[in-house]
């Protein structure tokens, strides 16, 4: 399955009908989750079909295509079993603080013809014209951000396999003065620079903000947040394409995120191990999360405890092991030990290398 994004150029009328539809569709979200929670109380629970047999007819009432009707419903009674699963948080209501911006379009869409696609409820609506991945598209949902009103399409394709232009081995090293330390089984290593796009956008975001421009501040929040997908996609693209094993410490973000919010938000390295995740399946890459415990205080070259430990320690650099004599710089040293962990080389063979 593939998802595909296009960027809509509605008339008023059309523009006009997705506002109210978002509005009524708040109250259809709002009603389901609570009407789920009270019920589940008294012991009563629902199937998703019975669910949305509660509401059958109200799409003609409420001037919404029924099938989007049943699709919010089904969004709500999903969210809940995730909830009583114990995978998410309880689901919440929708409002000005917390608005519903996307539509459902659950039934199959027939494909575009030149740059006009058909939407339910909607008619023909124009697009900026860009090619599609060739499949069916099984279903869809328009999205309303800062930058306009997208329709995400989910289409029946096959990924393209990603090309091989090397055969490497390397670990990684996740870091917020550097974005990455890469280090190699030959002894090579880099360090990938932090772009910054934070940074770059926060004077202008504090001044939109104190002026009070809650468009031109969603703007600027929309912005960051592509350029900072566009940077892990084409790192994480780079990445499988050169490395045959890629090994990424799995560090405890939680936890840093409570000292250095702000760090750890700007390098989003969530983001891109999960590019890593789905782009090593497609391009032939052997990715592993091995635990990044002791890889820091640990010689990469005689497995000596003897590195920077504690909060503290995250200002020493680099350091020299007080048992082979080896000086390390802090994130080379870990990302060293993130390979050797992950491809199970001990540090004898390691030496040998």
């Amino acid at each position: 399955m593939i998802q595909a994004q296009l960027k809509l150029r509605l008339n008023n009328i059309q523009e006009a009908r997705l506002v109210g539809w978002l509005w009524n569709l708040t109250s259809v979200w709002n009603w389901a989750i609570r009407k789920i929670e009270l019920d589940a109380k008294d012991k009563i629970y629902y199937t998703p079909k019975d669910l949305q047999n509660l509401l059958a007819n109200h799409g003609e009432k409420l001037k919404i295509p029924s099938h989007t009707l049943q699709g919010i419903l089904l969004q709500a009674h999903t969210a809940w079993v995730r909830c009583f699963k114990k995978i998410a948080k309880e689901p919440r209501f929708k409002g000005v603080r917390n608005k519903l911006n996307s539509i459902p379009f659950p039934d199959p869409i027939k494909l575009p013809k030149g740059n006009h696609i058909g939407i339910p409820g909607l008619g023909k609506v124009r697009f900026h014209k860009q090619e599609l991945p060739e499949g069916k598209i099984k279903c869809g949902r328009i999205v309303r951000r800062a930058s306009g009103w997208y329709l995400c399409l989910f289409i029946a394709a096959d990924r393209k396999p990603i090309e091989r232009k090397d055969s490497g081995k390397i670990g990684i090293d996740p870091g917020f003065r550097h974005l990455l330390t890469i280090a190699a089984l030959d002894g090579q290593w880099k360090k990938v620079e932090h772009p910054r796009e934070l940074e770059a956008t926060e004077s202008r975001l504090a001044q939109a903000q104190r002026g009070q421009n809650k468009a031109l501040t969603a703007r600027l929040h929309e912005r960051r947040t592509n350029q900072v997908k566009d940077r892990n996609h084409k790192l994480s693209l780079r990445l499988v394409q050169e490395n045959v094993v890629i090994r990424f410490s799995n560090d405890n973000h939680k936890g840093i995120a409570r000292k250095f919010g702000k760090s750890v938000s700007s390098s989003s390295h969530y983001q891109l191990r999960q590019m890593l995740v789905y782009k090593s399946r497609s391009g032939g890459t052997q990715y592993d999360e091995p635990d990044s415990k002791f890889s820091t205080k640990t010689c990469s070259d005689c497995g000596s405890p003897s590195g920077p430990t504690g909060w503290s320690g995250l200002a020493v650099r680099q350091w020299r092991c007080s048992d082979c004599g080896s000086l390390h710089d802090r994130d080379v040293n870990a990302a060293r030990n993130t390979l050797f962990a992950g491809v199970g080389t001990t540090h004898e063979e390691a030496c040998h290398v």
